[in-house]
């Protein structure tokens, strides 16, 4: 029997993935399993970036690219970032790799050595721990729950920060609460960081234009006080519904991004050359595809919340930007199920949604705050509805047996 590395066996396995397989296996069986667990617009790809595509494969776009990826690309990268979020880089401070993941992981890899202190803002995407692991570094939480709408303040920032703290990773708006950082208080946490010049700070950007707030999504990376500390991590998939074209991208300090370019070229080069092609026409071609899923977005956003309102139990928030809503429901745990059953964490209650209500949903403890559970609204209005109905239906079995 081979032998699997200590690196990979201390990896926890996706839980949004993990999800995703037992509704397919369900599904499979024939139960009718609505899926709120996957982060990705359920829109297709604009037509003019699928003509870019079949135009870079007519014109024999099919040879590798460079490690960082095309000089195009990373020129249309610096265009967008121009103009939407003010911030000048030139084409060598740009690598473009197969999705924002691998480039938050990249970043990572490049910044942290083993032992050295990474602070994540709890609740949190789920990989971000995890690729801190898998650097050796050491993970540091900072809490902020559904009272404080899940966003840190700057002192509970300066708190956690120690001598050995060496990057901060900051989701802007965020992945699974939907929350967003105002610019004052983005200002408010780089006049923290900008105290601790030898600390850098990824800016996960990627839910940008998926927000609900009248106006534009601030990067911490526009405070001239921490842009030099300060790496942007973006990319194409949830903007123009694009998840499958693998193509992110991230903007840095010269030092860093020569050295994501030197890692990468290392275990997988040049992302597609075809789908390089098709990001450009999507960053410089027009944009109205964008305010047409937020619209819908913002709609989507606007009926679960009402809905969610409606569960016994429930306690919501209202998210300003992505496209998921994270309750926590912990009235329920401690509740028996019909079959006996009893509810003892949110995991519990998820599987239980899945099982009774047929409703895929993610535990919370996932994203590091068990007694929550995460909903993607990435689907149309009448599935939501009806998944809210099993929802509350298959709860009340519980309220009624607690």
């Amino acid at each position: 029997m081979i032998q699997i590395s200590d690196r990979i066996n201390a990896m926890a396995q996706s839980a949004t993935m993990a999800m995703t397989q037992k509704s397919a296996e369900l599904r499979a069986q024939g139960v009718d399993v609505i899926t709120m667990s996957v982060g990705e617009p359920d829109f297709n790809t604009p037509d003019f970036v699928k003509e870019a595509a079949k135009k870079a494969i007519d014109e024999n776009y099919s040879k590798y690219s460079p490690a960082p990826g095309y000089l195009s690309t990373r020129e249309a990268v610096c265009r967008k970032l121009l103009r939407e979020n003010g911030l000048s880089y030139t084409p060598a401070q740009i690598v473009v790799g197969n999705g924002a993941k691998q480039e938050l992981c990249n970043a990572v890899l490049a910044i942290v050595n083993p032992g050295d202190e990474v602070i994540i803002p709890m609740p949190a995407w789920v990989s971000y721990v995890e690729m801190v692991k898998l650097a050796e570094g050491k993970v540091v939480t900072i809490w902020a729950g559904v009272e404080q709408d899940f966003k840190i303040t700057p002192s509970q920032l300066e708190e956690a920060i120690t001598p050995a703290t060496r990057l901060i990773i900051l989701n802007n708006p965020s992945n699974p609460t939907g929350s967003v950082y105002s610019k004052e208080e983005l200002d408010a946490l780089a006049a923290v960081i900008a105290k601790h010049p030898e600390i850098a700070v990824i800016a996960d950007d990627i839910y940008e234009h998926i927000n609900f707030i009248g106006g534009k999504v601030h990067s911490i990376a526009e405070n001239p006080a921490v842009f030099n500390q300060t790496v942007v991590v973006n990319g194409v998939s949830k903007a123009y519904a694009m998840t499958g074209w693998r193509i992110g991208y991230l903007a840095a300090p010269i030092e860093v991004a020569k050295a994501v370019s030197k890692l990468q070229g290392q275990y997988t080069s040049g992302p597609s050359s075809i789908a390089q092609k098709a990001a450009e026409a999507a960053l410089d071609g027009p944009q109205e595809f964008r305010q047409m899923m937020r619209e819908a977005f913002e709609r989507r956003r606007d009926l679960i919340v009402s809905l969610a309102k409606e569960i016994p139990g429930w306690v919501v928030n209202r998210p300003e930007g992505a496209f998921y809503l994270f309750p926590e429901v912990s009235a329920y745990i401690g509740s028996v199920a019909p079959d006996g059953k009893k509810i003892q964490s949110s995991g519990d209650y998820t599987m239980y949604l899945l099982e009774e209500a047929h409703v895929a949903c993610v535990d919370g403890a996932a994203f590091g705050a068990p007694g929550y559970i995460r909903l993607s609204y990435a689907t149309d209005d009448d599935t939501i509805r009806e998944a809210m109905r099993r929802i509350r239906e298959a709860s009340g079995k519980l309220m009624h047996n607690a």
